[in-house]
């Protein structure tokens, strides 16, 4: 589940491995580059956790996150 903490949307990832966390990042990645919005995110092992906020809004949360948010879910959900 999302959260906003911070003037962004949080969401922290788990999967079996490093290879399945690799490869959601990979298919955000296609996702993220087509709405031209982009994630901030770390990864360790089988562990991916995603801000999203919009830069050119000044840092805050806007529409374009909560759209990014949702295909990410999808992504997640597939």
């Amino acid at each position: 589940m999302w959260t906003e903490e911070n003037n962004a949307l949080y969401h922290k990832f788990e999967f079996a491995d490093f290879s399945q966390a690799f490869a959601f990042m990979n298919r955000v990645a296609f996702a993220a580059e087509k709405m031209d919005h982009h994630p901030k995110w770390t990864n360790v092992y089988n562990t991916v956790e995603v801000w999203l906020n919009t830069h050119d809004a000044g840092d805050v949360v806007t529409e374009k996150d909560h759209s990014l948010s949702k295909q990410i879910d999808k992504i997640f959900a597939s």
